[in-house]
């Protein structure tokens, strides 16, 4: 299973903004939702392609409530997300799996949420530790080269 998060924007509360919509209501409800992180939406789609087609099928109301989105797609990770961007290069076949995970973005887990990211790249096949701040737990989040450090 390819799992999709996507993070709201600090002013919005984004599952209700997402279901509260005709449109995107219809296109997550075949979908379980779930919340893995403050103010989150989460599902779990059949693959990459699926994926990234659902987060193209809610690009309208992502643009206007959301922060980002990940995917999880195990064939590349198991425990590493992947951008939004960085899933649609694979998926299209513009990058190989095997060719990501030099660039990263690290985010700190404090109280259910998601905390600013720390940019790094991979040192000799390990993650930096994020430093930005104490956090309960990190997020791994591998980002295309022209995402790195936005």
């Amino acid at each position: 299973m390819t799992q999709v998060c996507i993070v709201g924007a600090e002013d919005v509360h984004l599952q209700y903004e997402l279901l509260s919509r005709d449109t995107a209501r219809a296109a997550l409800s075949t979908y379980d939702i779930s919340e893995p992180f403050d103010n989150s939406l989460s599902v779990d789609t059949v693959s990459l392609g699926a994926a990234v087609s659902l987060l193209n099928d809610l690009n309208w109301y992502l643009v206007r409530f959301a922060d980002f989105s990940l995917v999880r797609e195990p064939s590349v990770s198991p425990d590493e997300w992947l951008s939004r961007d960085l899933a649609r290069q694979i998926r299209d076949g513009k990058v190989q799996p095997e060719d990501t995970g030099d660039h990263l973005a690290i985010y700190g887990v404090e109280d259910g949420r998601l905390v600013e990211p720390m940019y790094v790249t991979r040192v000799d096949g390990s993650v930096p530790d994020y430093d930005l701040r104490d956090v309960e737990r990190t997020l791994v989040v591998r980002v295309a080269e022209d995402e790195f450090g936005r």
